[in-house]
């Protein structure tokens, strides 16, 4: 008994177990503040028609240029483009990285009056269909987010521009209505995603400039670490409407004649502009295990800091870039002998491109021994500079290569810039797709981002963990039992219901192989649920196929049922097989008339993955200025 012991005793025993307390208190503080965090989802739209981290992906495999003519509904070129930099009021370049649907908004999908819509800056707009995006490629229903849950969720997006902000004070005071201020703020941008939402944590709107989305990255990270929040969407976003910046980027000689980005090249003399954006879907690793994630990546560590007093205020820093990558590779708790691969600023102009390139081999140059050669990459050769959005564009494609072990090709690169000692430097330079190097640690990468405010970031990405305790026989058993499942598909309408369902027909063709109980759970526990509702009781992948295809061109399925048509006899057909099981045909009645499902109950029994499916077909109408007309139809 303690109370036995001489009072030394007990004190030297209070001692120790105090000293035990304050070992396990240290132990767990050090686990949450080195905790790596887990990319569980993505989203992006970006230049070349990628508008999904899929086609992001196609894109770059194929070498994609996706520099384009300056769109007729930004403004007219011909009026501001010439050749001399120097002629007042005109920029040098007429080409850039552009993505469509600048006023198309699907504002009934989020709840916002056509009156507000108008107001609306198209960045939040493209920040409220990528954070909806990004949670549904993570098979997290957005509904399943919102306060009294038990969960926090914060929102941390980089965004800069103010040419919205910028069009709507120019117009007369007289049309100033209430909702220009909500509608145009950079800190509603945040906030409005997280009121969609219904979310409590944190809700930040970073502006670094061009590091702005990876400094949103780094904020995210750090928030989960101190447990501000449980899960969190993080990126950028970027519009291009005015060409006031491009026209102050010529004067500043920093633009590209030909609008890109000749990152590392001899003819690098500027940067071309882009617009678009990106998100991703973060979690503590262990909460995203236990959650049964889909892990594309770890973030092991990340840092930020200022480039303090240089050359000039937009001038680079060799020596902070060296520091906060060097601060990154420390939070990661790694050498930089353990990275393979870095997604570097690379603007492609003639002052950045060697400052940067001098502080990687700074860090990467100091490795002993014979090492593999650390490949350089530069997104920005494919889709131009993204600004506020470009470090998250950098983040996805590390997050890609990573994912599918394959780096793809610097665009642009005819004949490497001879101011920088190539032959002294262990960088590679692909100028094709290459497999990922082949070393004796986990593929590692770092991603740059590094704003002409000063603001720098930095952070380190490698391969998830391989699963634990998950028996992959599993998987093929369950299928060759030729189970019944339960499909769910839902949208807010007829029109979208059936753009849906034939997005989901498209990719059952293109991945035939998937696992049919994985997609049925995902469609499941994955989504929000709308009104407008379709149920297909399938047991394989062929038969979901086919019974949407036969439901999109009007044959009513006998294994479905729909609260969508408004044929009572087509109804009647509906649902008529008889061998379907009683539980999943009661249950797929009940979901179609509008009813709650318990969609974890149903798949209680066994283990399911989370796949990337379809997202929501967004329903896009005009929103904006009436004198520029529609700039796109709603997407098909």
């Amino acid at each position: 008994m303690v109370n036995d012991l001489s009072a030394t005793k007990q004190a030297l025993l209070a001692i120790k177990t105090l000293q035990a307390k304050l070992k396990a208190l240290e132990s767990a503080h050090e686990k949450l503040l080195y905790e790596p965090i887990a990319v569980v989802g993505m989203s992006c739209r970006l230049p070349g028609k990628a508008d999904s981290p899929e086609s992001f992906w196609q894109l770059l495999q194929r070498k994609g240029d996706a520099i384009a003519p300056t769109p007729k509904d930004r403004w007219p070129i011909e009026k501001y483009y010439d050749a001399d930099a120097a002629a007042p009021g005109k920029m040098v370049s007429a080409e850039g990285g552009f993505i469509p649907h600048l006023y198309d908004f699907d504002a009934a999908f989020f709840r916002i009056s056509p009156r507000e819509a108008v107001s609306l800056d198209p960045q939040q707009r493209l920040a409220l269909e990528l954070g909806w995006e990004a949670l549904e490629h993570a098979a997290i229903a957005p509904d399943s987010l919102a306060e009294g849950t038990g969960k926090s969720t914060g929102e941390f997006l980089g965004i800069s521009s103010i040419d919205h902000w910028q069009q709507v004070l120019a117009q007369p005071t007289d049309s100033i209505d209430a909702y220009l201020a909500t509608g145009n703020t950079h800190s509603v941008a945040a906030g409005r995603l997280s009121y969609l939402l219904g979310v409590n944590g944190p809700s930040l709107a970073i502006d670094t400039a061009c590091s702005s989305s990876l400094v949103a990255v780094h904020l995210a990270c750090q928030s989960l670490r101190q447990q501000a929040c449980d899960a969190a969407l993080a990126g950028g976003v970027n519009r291009i409407l005015t060409p006031a910046a491009s026209i102050n980027f010529s004067k500043a000689n920093m633009l590209a004649a030909d609008g890109r980005c000749r990152t590392f090249d001899q003819a690098a003399s500027g940067f071309g502009r882009a617009e678009g954006g990106g998100m991703v879907v973060l979690k503590r690793l262990s909460d995203a295990q236990a959650a049964g994630d889909r892990i594309h990546a770890v973030i092991l560590g990340s840092a930020t800091n200022h480039n303090g007093r240089t050359n000039g205020l937009t001038a680079p820093s060799r020596t902070a870039q060296v520091t906060v990558i060097r601060q990154a590779l420390a939070a990661s708790r790694i050498e930089p002998v353990a990275v393979s691969y870095v997604e570097t600023h690379g603007t492609g102009t003639a002052l950045g491109d060697p400052i940067e390139i001098g502080a990687l081999g700074d860090v990467f140059g100091e490795r002993k021994g014979p090492v593999v050669p650390v490949v350089l990459g530069a997104v920005k050769t494919n889709i131009g500079h993204a600004e506020a959005a470009a470090g998250v564009a950098g983040l996805i494609k590390a997050v890609l290569a990573i994912d599918k072990l394959q780096i793809p090709a610097n665009l642009h690169l005819d004949q490497p810039n001879s101011h920088i000692a190539w032959n002294d430097l262990p960088f590679q330079l692909p100028v094709e797709s290459m497999p990922w190097p082949s070393t004796d640690t986990a593929p590692t990468a770092g991603v740059s981002a590094f704003g002409f405010s000063g603001t720098n970031a930095h952070l380190i990405l490698q391969s998830p963990p391989s699963e634990a305790g998950v028996d992959s026989n599993i998987y093929g058993q369950r299928s060759a039992a030729e189970k019944s499942y339960l499909f769910p598909l839902s949208a807010r309408s007829p029109a979208a219901l059936n753009q849906l369902s034939a997005r989901y027909a498209q990719y059952l063709a293109a991945y035939a192989e998937v696992d049919l109980a994985d997609v049925c759970y995902t469609a499941g526990v994955g989504r929000s649920h709308f009104s407008c509702r379709l149920a297909i009781v399938v047991t394989s992948t062929a038969e979901l196929r086919q019974s949407l295809i036969d439901t999109l061109a009007g044959r009513s399925p006998s294994n479905g049922w729909s609260n969508c048509w408004q044929s009572a006899e087509r109804l009647q057909t509906m649902g008529s097989a008889e061998a379907i099981p009683e539980k999943l045909k009661a249950c797929a009645i009940a979901y179609v008339q509008g009813e709650r499902v318990d969609w974890s109950a149903l798949y209680s029994a066994g283990q399911y993955r989370k796949l990337a499916l379809p997202t929501y077909p967004f329903q896009r109408q005009y929103y904006g200025p009436a004198t520029a007309g529609p700039t796109a139809a709603a997407e098909k």
